[in-house]
C-alpha cells in the first residue's frame, strides 16, 4: 500500500490522505500511525482520498474507525485486541457522521463494503475532490 499526504488550504486547512492499493492486515496499522502524526503535527480535517484504494480488509475497517478516534482527539482501540475493535465501532454507531474526516472517490467494491458494514454511516462520502474541500 502506499500512502500520499497533501496538505490544502481552504476555508480551513484540510490534509488529505491518499490511500492506494489494498488496505488489509499487512499495513492496516501503518495507515493508523500515519494518521497518529498527521493529528500530533496539528491535522484537524482529513480527507481520505480512497480512489486508489482496490481493496480493503476487515482490518481496513479498523483502521477508519481508529482515524475517527484520532481525529476526534481519542485514543485509538488497542487492535491487539481483536473482535473488541469491533465492538467499539459499534458502540460508536451513536456519534454519526464526523465533521472533520470525510471520503473521497471509493471505488465500487470498496463503497460496497463501507455500506455493508455500516461504516458509510460515520462518513460523509463524495465522488471528486473539489466538492469535498469546499465541504470543509
Amino acid at each position: 500500500m502506499e500512502t500520499e499526504v497533501e496538505s490544502i488550504q481552504g476555508k480551513v486547512p484540510v490534509t488529505i490522505l491518499a490511500l492506494r492499493g489494498e488496505l488489509d492486515a499487512s499495513n492496516f496499522e501503518a495507515v493508523i500511525a500515519k494518521t497518529k502524526q498527521l493529528y500530533e503535527t496539528g491535522t484537524r480535517h482529513l480527507l481520505l482520498d480512497i480512489s486508489g484504494l482496490t481493496f480493503m480488509s476487515s482490518s481496513g475497517l479498523v483502521a477508519l474507525h481508529s482515524i475517527i478516534l484520532l481525529m476526534r482527539g481519542e485514543k485509538p482501540t488497542d487492535t491487539e485486541t481483536g473482535w473488541s475493535a469491533f465492538r467499539a465501532i459499534e458502540r460508536d454507531f451513536d456519534s454519526g457522521r464526523q465533521p472533520y474526516v470525510k471520503i473521497v472517490s471509493p471505488q465500487p467494491k470498496v463503497l460496497t463494503i463501507l455500506q455493508k458494514t455500516g461504516m458509510d454511516h460515520f462518513f460523509e462520502i463524495f465522488s471528486d475532490r473539489q466538492t469535498a474541500l469546499a465541504s470543509y
